[in-house]
């Protein structure tokens, strides 16, 4: 008696436990993209930036290092986003080129062309890791952002046969062209030095060099000043240095807030490091312009009047939503490249609402069914394998619940399946309990008997169908994953009150009249 107190309250606690995590079910059950309504995204990273990035990068510096060496008269270009050469070197300057190329030949195979020409190409496994930590790091970056726009139960994975897609779910969002351009935007944060400008085109921005960028600068369009609202701004363009002060991965936090003239911008504070590389900048620089760039554009250029060390403002013609925004992109890192979209899919709460109503409604009238046959087949017995079967069900919901799985409509088929791979079990049971009983042994010696030479059955079932579950989670995505999780929990229940609590139930109705016979 004791033994069967014990089980009953560790039924009661169990079942409390998972009612208690599923009351009130649109508060505590997470669903998701096909029953909550939201976006469905395909995006491509492409990796190809990341490489040319790196290329360009490893170039620029090559050029520093030759021009600190002593190397004139050599130029340097890009080739594509695996390669660059160095050109017009004198042979007497070959020494000082090699030296100064020792640590770009980590990364890059170096080759000797005719008249002083070198051809530097990125080594095959380099290009091979770079472009999967480009795709790492756009899943991450993307991940930080969709969280800072405040969507629940998002799905980020990746996709593809050359794993550089990224299939992106945000569920209950409403304003699709905000959250594509929060994702979409590189949000690339340079400080960078101001050589000349503005002016109006690039022509006569170039006017005094003949037309040609000198070595180790660049042409960035922007705008100059303050625009009023309504109008439309002019582009100008500014002649900057290549190699910014600081970047977007100096920045330790970004925030909105106004500016001296109470009007939307962006605060932001830099790490140790980088306050230290803004400082020397700033103090060696002072009444010279820095240019505030973002995704090769200038936002603003203002004027260096004094070191600035660890803290910046970046102001310009936003408005609070885009301040807001600029400031999430910039507190989530920058993207190693850009995105393209390569498919859309707007699935609207109405259709959600209808998806959890048909769902409901199969699930309840395959519940009634089931406990209708079993009730007309085992009689009184009926009665035990619906109550199991129902406890299953608030167990599955509770374990879902506490773990924060996402319920999606395929999972609510694997709730279908789960009662039938339930009811399944109290056949196989039942079915070896009236043969016990047709052997003239007694109630509690069949029941036992039932119970104990089914279970290495109903484990290896349950134990198969648990491996197949784990395929489907490990290589399917977004709705194959949430059926795969429901029919693992499903399964675990299962086995649970299938012999547990069904046994429980035989062994409470024995306790109250031994000689009773079995209504099977």
């Amino acid at each position: 008696m004791n033994n069967l107190r014990w089980r009953i309250l560790l039924i009661v606690v169990i079942i409390g436990a998972c009612l208690w995590a599923i009351i009130p079910p649109d508060q505590k059950i997470r669903l998701g993209l096909d029953l909550k309504g939201g976006v469905h995204l395909v995006l491509r990273v492409n990796t190809d930036d990341a490489l040319k990035l790196e290329t360009e990068t490893t170039a620029e510096r090559l050029r520093e290092d030759l021009e600190k060496a002593g190397v004139t008269g050599a130029t340097v270009r890009t080739l594509g986003p695996r390669a660059f050469e160095v050109i017009g070197v004198q042979p007497v300057q070959d020494a000082l080129l090699r030296s100064s190329a020792a640590g770009v030949e980590a990364s890059f195979n170096r080759e000797s062309g005719a008249s002083g020409a070198y051809r530097f190409v990125m080594k095959p496994n380099v290009a091979i890791d770079l472009a999967r930590a480009a795709v790492d790091q756009a899943q991450q970056t993307i991940e930080r952002r969709v969280n800072d726009l405040g969507v629940a139960e998002a799905l980020i994975a990746r996709q593809g046969t050359n794993d550089d897609q990224l299939l992106v779910q945000l569920p209950g969002v409403t304003d699709v062209a905000r959250a594509k351009g929060v994702i979409q935007s590189m949000a690339l944060l340079e400080l960078k030095l101001v050589e000349q400008g503005s002016a109006p085109s690039r022509e006569a921005l170039l006017q005094a060099t003949g037309g040609q960028e000198p070595a180790g600068t660049e042409v960035l369009p922007g705008i100059e000043g303050r625009v009023a609202a309504g109008e439309r701004p002019q582009t100008v363009y500014f002649l900057v240095r290549k190699v910014p002060v600081i970047t977007g991965r100096d920045l330790r936090t970004a925030r909105q807030g106004p500016d001296s003239f109470n009007q939307p911008a962006v605060h932001f504070s830099v790490k140790s490091d980088g306050a230290i590389k803004l400082g020397k900048a700033t103090g060696e620089n002072i009444n010279r312009r820095l240019a505030i760039v973002l995704d090769r554009s200038v936002v603003s250029a203002p004027n260096i009047e004094g070191r600035i060390t660890d803290e910046g403002q970046i102001s310009g013609s936003f408005t609070m939503q885009e301040a807001e925004d600029l400031a999430l992109k910039l507190r989530s890192g920058a993207l190693p490249a850009t995105l393209t979209y390569l498919q859309q899919q707007t699935i609207g709460p109405t259709l959600g609402a209808d998806s959890i109503r048909s769902g409901l409604i199969a699930s309840l009238a395959s519940l009634m069914l089931v406990a209708l046959f079993m009730l007309f087949y085992y009689r009184l017995s009926g009665i035990n394998s619906v109550v199991a079967l129902v406890f299953n069900l608030v167990i599955l919901l509770g374990a879902m619940s506490y773990i924060g799985a996402t319920m999606t409509l395929p999972g609510i088929a694997g709730f279908v399946l789960t009662m039938g791979v339930g009811v399944d079990s109290n056949v196989l049971i039942f079915e070896r309990i009236k043969e016990e009983l047709a052997a003239q042994r007694g109630a509690r010696a069949s029941i036992n008997a039932g119970f104990s030479r089914v279970f290495l059955t109903l484990v290896d079932t349950h134990m198969t169908a648990l491996i197949s579950a784990a395929f489907l989670f490990q290589f399917g995505t977004g709705p194959i994953r949430g059926f795969a999780t429901t029919l693992t929990f499903g399964l675990i229940s299962n086995l649970f009150t299938a012999t547990f609590v069904s046994k429980t139930l035989f062994e409470i109705v024995l306790s109250r009249r031994p000689a009773q016979a079995l209504s099977i």
